[in-house]
């Protein structure tokens, strides 16, 4: 455990001296900082008001940015040490294959949850401020789905960085996985699909296994529980989950397939030609 946890300490401090981490910390801030200055929490839009408003315009950034910032960040993790023979010296210290790999791993969850937790604080804080009531509900569901949301990209990262050797070829690996869970929420596949009689409860399915569509339509629920946006699906998914429950999926579902792949790529670490 003591060398676990150095491995952390040491991977966050590498991570935090990089340039890609003042990116990171650019983009979530700042971005937060611009949901303030041009004023979102005074405009309604569907509905939404306030500090509402704020949160559903930081999701729908989320969902897009975050999963490719920490993919290419991450990709680089075991491959890049390989490709740069740092793996090598590290592995001859008294550090065991377990400690090195899971406390890159957690090391690398800390740096790349850390920006995204203080940015949805900072838009609470600020909203609160402004007037609104504080959502101490919205908040720890909201948290714990980028919670959900960092894990299994996380998970997906190790798993790809494991198995390839080349940097380049880790990158992209990582825009690939990207771009096809993207293209499963997009609207316009979801209308191939019908449009080519599939069966309806296989599409939703399939999208309910796309752990980007699940943060989102959760991340919606919480400002719409009826789902009202969603059209006729979300009297599918109400009917058979129900608000609480598909919550409680949204949230479980990525954790638990993020330490799948993560299982997956440590058991490939273990099997594999290290150097």
């Amino acid at each position: 455990m003591k060398n676990l946890l150095l491995m952390a300490k040491l991977d966050i401090k590498e991570s935090a001296r990089s340039r890609w981490f003042f990116v990171y910390l650019l983009v979530f801030g700042g971005l937060m900082a611009l949901f303030f200055i041009t004023g979102i929490t005074d405009s309604v839009v569907m509905g939404f008001t306030g500090l509402s408003r704020l949160l559903l315009v930081y999701m729908q950034v989320t969902i897009v940015i975050l999963p490719i910032f920490i993919l290419i960040t991450t990709v680089k993790s075991i491959s890049g040490d390989r490709e740069s023979a740092i793996l090598e010296y590290m592995l001859s210290f008294p550090v065991s294959l377990k400690d090195y790999y899971w406390g890159k791993m957690l090391g690398r969850f800390v740096i790349v949850f850390t920006p995204v937790f203080l940015a949805l604080l900072m838009g609470v804080v600020y909203g609160v401020i402004k007037g609104g009531e504080l959502p101490w509900k919205m908040l720890l569901v909201y948290s714990a789905l980028l919670l959900s949301l960092c894990a299994v990209f996380l998970g997906i990262a190790f798993f790809i960085s494991t198995l390839v050797k080349s940097h380049d070829v880790a990158l992209g690996a990582s825009f690939v996985v990207w771009i096809t869970l993207l293209a499963f929420i997009d609207i316009a596949l979801i209308g191939l699909m019908l449009q080519n009689r599939w069966d309806d409860n296989f599409i939703i399915t399939l999208a309910l296994l796309n752990p980007m569509e699940v943060f989102r339509v959760g991340a919606i629920s919480l400002f719409d529980p009826e789902l009202t946006v969603m059209g006729p699906v979300a009297y599918f998914l109400l009917d058979t989950f129900g608000h609480t429950l598909f919550l409680v999926y949204a949230v479980l579902y990525p954790i638990f397939l993020g330490a799948v792949f993560a299982f997956l790529g440590y058991y490939a670490f273990r099997k594999k030609d290290l150097l």
